[in-house]
């Protein structure tokens, strides 16, 4: 991979959609270098819209793709905010698990 190519995201990592980021979402490399296998990706939205995040994602967490589309962000971020998901993986980290 290098800078300019169009990537996906291949797996569903906490990590990541925190950011905003999920599986299927398509960004491109930011960057010329790498750190530590991690790519610094970005992930855009339609038009005028801000960005969704520009993050570290993993080599191994992503696939190259000729053509990347802006759109399918757009659809997999409203299925999330949808679905509820997004207020789950948004908590903080000291929050506890614990039930009283």
């Amino acid at each position: 991979m290098k800078m300019m190519d169009c990537v996906e995201v291949t797996v569903e990592k906490e990590i990541y959609a925190r950011d905003g980021v999920h599986r299927g979402m398509q960004g491109w490399i930011c960057f010329e270098q790498r750190a530590e296998n991690y790519w610094l990706v970005n992930f855009p939205q339609c038009g005028e819209k801000d960005d969704i995040a520009t993050i570290s994602i993993q080599e191994a967490d992503l696939k190259e793709i000729p053509i990347m589309h802006a759109i399918v962000n757009e659809q997999i971020k409203a299925q999330f905010e949808r679905s509820g998901l997004k207020a789950l993986f948004s908590m903080d980290d000291e929050v506890s698990d614990y039930l009283i």
